[in-house]
């Protein structure tokens, strides 16, 4: 049961980042283009949170998920893992409140993208808790591994004579 709940939750992280992936992905492609000459890019809000769709699907969730299982103990560190997940749930955090305050600060809405926005916010900040929730399961894990080998330290040997 103790391993299941680390491999749901890597699982999910990896299903929301999907769905958030192809969420920015039609957001960038709805609100960048021309308009009567004039040519206007994505908000730098909806590309934050396409590059963390993206740290997450390559470079964080398979070593995260992958690494303890596959590569050498010399490169799974606990405190890799731990800054990892800690860092991409900071993206996360920063990303979805990003755009949220991109939203709310404007009036007009960019058609069909209003619904995707909103979808988008949910999901990120779901994809943030799950990313926390991970972050403290492995800052108790390295606390208990830590507290375990300073625990183990034996007394030198004494002699008798």
């Amino acid at each position: 049961m103790h391993d299941l709940v680390p491999l749901v939750l890597r699982g999910l992280q990896l299903l929301f980042a999907i769905i958030l992936l192809g969420m920015t992905g039609y957001l960038v492609s709805n609100t960048t283009g021309r308009y009567y000459g004039y040519h206007f890019s994505s908000p730098s809000q909806v590309a934050f949170m396409l590059f963390n769709a993206v740290w997450t699907l390559f470079p964080a969730l398979p070593y995260l998920a992958l690494g303890p299982r596959f590569l050498p103990s010399s490169f799974n560190n606990k405190v890799i893992h731990l800054t990892l997940d800690a860092l991409t749930a900071i993206f996360w955090f920063a990303g979805f409140i990003a755009l949220a305050a991109w939203y709310g600060d404007h009036d007009y809405c960019l058609g069909r993208a209003c619904g995707v926005i909103v979808a988008t916010c949910v999901f990120g900040a779901f994809e943030w808790l799950l990313f926390t929730a991970t972050t403290v399961l492995n800052g108790i894990d390295f606390n208990r591994s830590r507290n375990s080998t300073s625990a183990v330290k034996t007394a030198p040997e004494t002699s008798t004579v």
